[in-house]
């Protein structure tokens, strides 16, 4: 019927970008061991598309290596 005066206080706190660095390297992580699978079943299977398998699997890895890192440091600076 009208304002209250009340306001609602949003409970959740937007991530800021110190958040996001391990969820990005668990993302990675997870596509790591996703391709070194798939690399696996390609190669079983007499595949050499498990190359490509192998190499997207160095990628996210290194990637993962690389926002693990920088949340630690980010950490370490902020607290």
């Amino acid at each position: 019927m009208g304002d209250t005066g009340r306001q609602q206080q949003c409970r959740s706190v937007p991530p800021t970008g110190a958040d996001l660095m391990p969820r990005l390297a668990l993302y990675a992580l997870i596509v790591c061991v996703l391709s070194v699978a798939a690399a696996v079943v390609s190669f079983t299977r007499g595949s050499f598309l498990g190359i490509v398998w192998v190499l997207l699997a160095g990628l996210s890895s290194n990637m993962c290596w690389y926002y693990a890192k920088r949340a630690k440091q980010q950490k370490s600076v902020t607290g």
